[in-house]
């Protein structure tokens, strides 16, 4: 009998403490952990991340952006799309750039990517560059945004892989290309 007690204590405290960070939010400790492997990291490439295609060298600023965007993809690599999704179980594409800009940059963006398209300066297609948000028209009232992680790639919440990382170039991708948007 105290035996099944302690393991239904057990799994309650267990069952309890799941779930508990709202969500893309990094809890505290998290946070300075994050912190600390982009500061050891900023001047390294993170093995299996896509390289940075230009050949431009990055400034100070840049090399932090691209390690942040780099942590994230990290972080959030496979996460599936749901469409309305805010966490780990499922993230669409919208409230994924409210995430990263949040979490990884401190920059609070608005929850739907409508708004999230009149943030910022407006970018011409020829200038965009890292940490830029491109725009998607994907639909006759639908709408995608994903964040450039060098001068071709993007990374997004995709609706048939999840979060992933995509080429500008690609030709679904081009065609339905919209605007960009520079907030960093």
């Amino acid at each position: 009998m105290i035996r099944n007690f302690a393991l239904i204590l057990l799994f309650g405290i267990l069952a309890s403490s799941c779930g508990m960070v709202k969500r893309g939010t990094i809890p505290w400790e998290e946070r300075k952990e994050k912190e600390a492997i982009q500061a050891a990291i900023a001047s390294t490439k993170v093995p299996n991340e896509p390289a940075n295609t230009s050949n431009v060298r990055l400034s100070k600023g840049e090399k932090a952006i691209k390690s942040s965007l780099d942590l994230a993809f990290k972080d959030w690599k496979g996460v599936p799309y749901v469409l309305g999704g805010t966490g780990y179980n499922g993230v669409d594409c919208s409230s994924f750039m409210q995430i990263v800009f949040a979490d990884y940059f401190e920059i609070d963006l608005p929850r739907n990517t409508r708004e999230q398209m009149k943030e910022g300066s407006s970018v011409r297609r020829n200038k965009i560059k890292l940490g830029d948000m491109v725009f998607f028209k994907t639909g006759r009232d639908s709408y995608h945004v994903g964040v450039m992680i060098n001068n071709e790639q993007f990374l997004h919440a995709s609706t048939s892989s999840g979060v992933m990382i995509s080429g500008l170039q690609e030709r679904y991708w081009a065609d339905a290309y919209l605007t960009t948007r520079r907030i960093l």
